[in-house]
């Protein structure tokens, strides 16, 4: 299970969310737990920290870095800018092969939604993000978009559980796929800009209910 000496496997458990936001990463612990020196440990939370998943406390040591609701609206922002871009190139770039693999992804994040299983839509939703970037064949947007990503998947989970939003997903993301298919790369630009626009926004609107309740009970 052990990969780059623990910073694959730390990665994954942040982002997963075994690892939550704030909880303290002592080396000690992960030492024991991944079979591998505190050196290593040390070198897995530096790199870990560049991709913005630690932070360290001066005399408290390192914790998962918890992300603001604000912070996740400016981070799909920039995804915005960068996979519209790849959604571009990828109508330009993909075979008819990849076609049927976009819209196989489709098809199960669909079956997903119609069996009621959210999370595995979300993580479907996933798998279609990073091959549209792979077929881009832009390797600054999918090494900047994938570092976002990561930081922000808890907040992805919860705006698929928001109502009405698994089938305006689905039907955004059909859309992507479809203008990528018909080879229109300023349709698959601005269809990928509208989705991840419309992600930021239903994230804004889940901050503002959620401050207004806080007031509510407040008063």
């Amino acid at each position: 299970m052990i990969d780059d000496d623990g910073y694959r496997t730390l990665r994954d458990a942040i982002v997963s969310g075994e690892l939550l936001p704030s909880e303290r990463l002592v080396e000690e612990d992960l030492s024991r737990r991944l079979g591998i020196g505190r050196a290593a440990v040390r070198l897995a939370l530096a790199r870990l920290e560049h991709d913005g998943l630690v932070e360290h406390e001066r005399h408290r040591g390192a914790r998962v870095r918890r992300v603001s609701e604000e912070e996740a609206v400016e981070i799909l922002e920039v995804r915005a800018a960068l996979e519209s871009i790849a959604a571009r190139r990828a109508a330009e770039r993909a075979t008819a092969e990849d076609v049927r693999d976009l819209r196989g992804i489709v098809r199960a994040m669909r079956a997903h939604r119609e069996r009621g299983d959210l999370m595995a839509m979300s993580e479907a939703n996933a798998a279609l993000h990073r091959r549209i970037l792979e077929l881009s064949g832009h390797a600054t947007a999918r090494r900047l978009s994938g570092m976002l990503i990561s930081q922000i998947v808890r907040f992805q989970y919860r705006t698929v559980l928001l109502p009405g939003r698994p089938e305006r997903s689905l039907r955004e993301h059909a859309a992507i796929v479809e203008a990528i298919a018909a080879g229109e790369p300023e349709t698959a630009e601005r269809a990928m800009r509208r989705h991840l626009s419309r992600v930021a926004e239903a994230l804004r609107a889940r901050a503002r209910d959620a401050d207004a309740v806080r007031r509510r009970d407040a008063g």
